[in-house]
């Protein structure tokens, strides 16, 4: 039997994260960065090693600041732009390649910005379970104090952050697969720390902050095979099924339901691309009794049936 585990380490158990660091920013202001939509599977990131940047966010909202120390996600992998704020006409920047990773830089003058730019790739369908469970825009601090997030969390990113500086500065021998893989640690990092923010946005990350929800998250996680009803995920809370309903609603702006049938699939997708997997099996250990109800199920939620997955997962991995 199977000792239960944290909703987190569930999440990355099933969607298969990939972390790469592209450029290396260093401007003096004024400066502007205008970034294009990101393809699907993308999420792009940027971490501000030193200086200030202004976010413009994406879904129109009031600008942020963003200070050293500061890591901010496009989970939905919107077109942004960042600037120093001035209003000033852009410096002209130049690239230049390093053995790891790409150089930006810029002849401006005032004060200056080193800021680490790449991006998360996560493979179909875990990408849409990214973007329906997350906001437009994530940031979270590595240096500013938030009692309700954990300090050891904060200094465990602050190091990390540290760690990408070095690796970044240099031609050092496997610098590149190191940066690579301080990006991945960066998501989950990230993660738990803005979990635990007292601010944390509407999503899963508030639901999963919410004290007295986190059980129900938990349980979806750790078994999403079972029946589960909403007065069985309501006990577990210690509330009544009508205010289980609306604060659950409330915080993750989607219902248990659904939570349950996206973490069914997103497992199923990843046990259909195993050849032996049979889809009756497959629809058996995500608790459906019957096939059909599986199959209509996976087709709403992944836009094609299991039988077109398992064939799309195949000829993927016959073109690696």
């Amino acid at each position: 039997m199977s000792l239960p585990t944290d909703w987190l380490s569930h999440l990355l158990e099933i969607i298969a994260v990939a972390g790469r660091v592209e450029i290396r920013c260093a401007y003096g202001s004024p400066w502007r960065i205008v970034y294009e939509p990101s393809p699907l599977g993308e999420i792009p990131y940027h971490v501000v090693l030193g200086g200030s940047a202004v976010l413009e966010d994406p879904a129109g909202d009031a600008p942020t600041l963003l200070g050293a120390g500061d890591i901010v996600w496009l989970p939905h992998g919107s077109a942004h732009v960042l600037h120093d704020g001035s209003g000033k006409r852009p410096r002209p920047a130049r690239e230049r390649e390093g053995l790891n990773l790409t150089i930006s830089e810029n002849t401006g003058a005032g004060e200056r910005l080193d800021m680490l730019c790449g991006r998360f790739i996560i493979t179909p369908p875990h990408n849409q379970l990214m973007r329906d469970y997350l906001p437009p825009a994530l940031v979270v601090s590595a240096t500013r104090h938030d009692a309700a997030a954990p300090d050891e969390t904060r200094a465990q990113l602050a190091h990390l952050v540290q760690l990408m500086r070095i690796e970044s500065f240099g031609d050092r021998l496997g610098g590149h697969a190191m940066l690579n893989a301080l990006s991945a640690t960066l998501f989950t990092l990230t993660l738990r720390l803005a979990s635990g923010a007292s601010d944390a946005p509407t999503g899963l990350l508030a639901l999963a902050g919410h004290p007295r929800l986190a059980p129900a998250v938990s349980a979806i996680f750790n078994e999403p095979e079972r029946a589960w009803t909403l007065p069985d995920l309501a006990r577990r809370c210690n509330m009544s099924r009508a205010t289980f309903i609306r604060q659950f609603q409330d915080s993750l702006g989607r219902t248990a339901h659904d939570l349950l049938l996206d973490v069914r699939m997103s497992v199923a997708a990843n046990a259909l691309k195993k050849p032996l997997a049979s889809t009756e099996a497959v629809a058996a250990d995500v608790g459906y009794q019957s096939v059909a109800a599986f199959r209509r199920a996976f087709t709403q939620r992944i836009g094609m049936t299991p039988g077109q997955w398992r064939r799309s997962a195949a000829v993927d991995r016959q073109s690696v």
